[in-house]
């Protein structure tokens, strides 16, 4: 993942790009917007209330959520087991990796948005070219 201050960097220069759209394609493009960018504490409350991936969900890391919800889960079934410490462990290792991603949710949930921006931009900005039946 990028820096703190390279991903405020990022968002500055897509902000820029979009002042400088036309008023109709920058209020399509702020509508949309409005729409797809996620909330920084919606993803620090999943994280905090749930340890076992949800948050990796609200940001569509579908892979990554269903990864760290099997590591829970299973650690959680072992404590059922004779395999209580490797559960433990697995649960102990879970939050750990989990705790670090809570403290930089403002981070990596504008990163996510800076690409949400981008590829937002991206579209209106291709809607505003000349087309060919002009």
């Amino acid at each position: 993942m990028k820096n703190k201050q390279a991903i405020e960097q990022d968002e500055e220069r897509i902000r820029k790009m979009v002042r400088e759209l036309p008023d109709d394609k920058r209020l399509w493009f702020f509508r949309e917007a409005e729409k797809q960018l996620k909330d920084p504490d919606t993803y620090a409350t999943l994280n905090f209330l749930f340890i076992a991936g949800l948050h990796h969900f609200y940001l569509g890391k579908w892979v990554r959520g269903f990864i760290n919800l099997g590591i829970f889960l299973t650690g959680f079934v072992m404590l059922f087991t004779p395999l209580f410490g490797a559960g433990l462990l697995l649960l102990i290792v879970i939050t750990a990796v989990e705790l670090k991603a809570l403290f930089q949710s403002q981070t990596v949930v504008q990163d996510y948005n800076n690409g949400v921006m981008e590829r937002i931009y991206r579209e209106v900005a291709a809607q505003t070219e000349v087309s060919p039946d002009s």
